[in-house]
């Protein structure tokens, strides 16, 4: 098993992956709202720090906020399937910071009823 995480910061693109998610019988999959660590410099209001201000004026608001959806995949078929929804859906975005996914092995799953 398999967990696949996507950080996605061109979040308009999200409800296309969930369905394409569903399309390929992947379900399960869980949403949080998510920022980077470049974002919360750029956006905190320490001032005290001369970086923090050449980062904030380098990083400016490309992409203030993200979400990161995560799903357990049972394996590597599905790893695939996901990662080339994914892939597809974000395929025409320009922008190199669209986001990124990595995935973790899972040893064991513990239904909660």
């Amino acid at each position: 098993m398999y967990a696949l995480f996507v950080v996605l910061n061109e979040i308009d693109y999200m409800e296309d992956i969930l369905s394409g998610f569903v399309e390929n019988k992947i379900s399960g999959a869980t949403i949080l709202d998510s920022q980077g660590m470049g974002s919360a410099i750029a956006n905190s209001s320490n001032e005290d720090i001369p970086l923090f201000g050449k980062f904030r004026m380098l990083i400016g608001d490309s992409h203030p906020y993200s979400k990161t959806i995560f799903t357990v995949l049972e394996d590597e078929v599905m790893v695939d399937k996901a990662v080339e929804v994914v892939r597809e859906t974000l395929a025409d975005v320009e922008d190199n910071g669209a986001g990124f996914m990595f995935t973790v092995p899972v040893g064991k799953v513990y239904p909660i009823n």
